[in-house]
């Protein structure tokens, strides 16, 4: 399907990744998937650093962030999102296997769009992301003048 937005995958399980791309994939939701797995790549790939100075141009159609990753968790990163203007209309979607009544009231005190806490049962988890997917990359209108492009 052409003109679908990337999906940055912000995920340190190996697991959950490979879940998550088998659940995209599935339906084709979207022509890229990018996959970083630690909070300094995201905010490399976001700001097109280090080994993301290449990559195509845009932003993503949406940010799949877990929250607990190495180097810089997932808070520091959607704050980072959130307070940049050249980001913030970026849709975040922290999709965590915490259930902290803290770690809810932060992301949604940061701006965050959405918070889904990870199915542990295999069938509802890949649900889950299909329609995580199909609503943010596919149904969800980007805000006008947004720097959010289709790849």
């Amino acid at each position: 399907m052409s003109g679908l937005g990337r999906i940055l995958l912000v995920e340190d399980d190996p697991k959950d990744v490979e879940l998550t791309l088998e659940a995209l994939s599935e339906y084709n939701l979207a022509n890229e998937v990018v996959v970083v797995r630690d909070g300094v790549e995201a905010l490399d790939y976001l700001y097109g650093r280090g080994g993301f100075q290449a990559r195509a141009g845009g932003s993503p159609a949406v940010v799949l962030l877990d929250l607990k990753l190495p180097k810089v968790n997932g808070l520091e990163v959607l704050r980072q999102i959130k307070s940049d203007p050249d980001l913030n209309m970026v849709p975040v979607v922290v999709l965590t296997s915490s259930r902290e009544e803290k770690d809810v009231v932060a992301s949604y005190k940061l701006g965050v769009n959405a918070y889904v806490v990870k199915p542990v049962e295999f069938h509802q988890f890949v649900n889950a992301i299909k329609e995580l997917g199909i609503f943010w990359a596919v149904v969800n209108e980007a805000p006008p003048g947004s720097t959010v492009k289709a790849s």
